[in-house]
């Protein structure tokens, strides 16, 4: 593994005066060596068409190693095989397992949509999330599942219907847009916002960080305000919306939550999911209840990751922006 010091190097400067602005100098070494870190293979089983014992015991007899996960019954961590080797097999081919990072399965999780929900999948590309919940769901219910980008929608398309996801409606709209086309109408929202891949970054691909600064975190910041108060609007009073992203910076995390306390209707709940891995979010100079969400640093087995889970008021449904 490459140095503390050599990792720095190669990243933005200001990403790495920023981390040690937000983290002790311990933790913002844990995450450096987060970032240089190669993980392993991680993936959720698809129980709209198989289940975990079964794909245990297939492992077993074709000798891949894997790890259960203590928080989901339906992930594992593979020690000996990679997305390439897994992909060959043929229950990827049918559909019976998603390669998927282990963050990205918690916001569906934290949402938790039951049997015949409605639910929105706001920035739903490439659909781990959105399968995720339709096996949640055990199929019977509906889920809209948006995503903007013409390419990446095919790619959704592909994937619910790879695992038969048959409760999925794959539309390809402005996420901002939505909360006017569908007032009001679902039980919960899943946003996973578009936003600057802190949590992903690597040393193994200058692509991940190559093009982060601080003028696109600004710019997405505006972004996420305009699809949060899209994912309002389309949520029935009393509804659940969980708000998530791939980056560590307060900006695109705690600076968000904090904008949406003050301007709607919601209130933080707190997330009972028991991850290890996870820290409360910052609430200094902030409201109290912002350290119900959770920060997941980069690790051998985790991406960085941000969640939290409002509940709407049935009070003044509008917001006040």
């Amino acid at each position: 593994m490459a140095s503390i010091t050599e990792i720095k190097n190669r990243l933005p400067q200001k990403f790495v005066e920023e981390l040690y602005e937000m983290f002790s100098p311990g933790i913002v070494d844990n995450v450096f060596r987060g970032i240089a870190e190669k993980r392993f293979t991680t993936l959720r089983v698809n129980t709209l068409k198989y289940n975990i014992q079964d794909l245990m015991r297939y492992f077993k007899e074709i000798n891949i190693k894997f790890e259960r996960v203590l928080w989901y019954n339906d992930a594992l961590i593979i020690k000996n095989a990679n997305e390439k080797d897994l992909q060959k097999l043929d229950i990827y081919k049918e559909g019976k397992i998603y390669l998927q990072s282990l963050p990205s399965m918690i916001p569906p999780l934290v949402l938790s949509p039951k049997t015949g929900e409605k639910v929105l999948d706001l920035t739903a590309a490439p659909g781990g999330k959105t399968t995720e919940m339709a096996a949640l769901m055990n199929g019977k219910g509906y889920i809209l599942a948006n995503e903007l980008d013409k390419l990446r929608c095919e790619r959704l398309k592909y994937n619910v219907e790879m695992q038969g996801a048959n409760i999925v409606e794959v539309v390809n709209g402005r996420g901002e847009k939505i909360g006017e086309n569908y007032k009001e109408q679902f039980d919960k929202v899943l946003l996973d916002a578009p936003c600057s891949g802190e949590g992903r970054f690597t040393i193994y691909n200058v692509q991940s960080y190559k093009t982060w600064s601080p003028k696109t975190v600004n710019d997405l910041t505006k972004m996420q305000r305009k699809l949060f108060k899209s994912a309002f609007n389309a949520l029935k009073p009393n509804g659940t919306l969980v708000y998530s992203t791939c980056t560590l910076n307060k900006q695109e995390n705690e600076e968000i939550l904090q904008w949406a306390l003050d301007n709607f209707n919601v209130k933080l709940l707190p997330i009972n999911i028991e991850i290890k891995e996870a820290l409360h979010a910052f609430n200094e100079g902030m409201s109290k209840d912002l350290n119900k969400a959770i920060r997941i640093l980069p690790s051998k087995n985790m991406e960085g990751f941000f969640v939290s889970k409002f509940i709407k008021g049935e009070w003044g449904l509008k917001s006040r922006l």
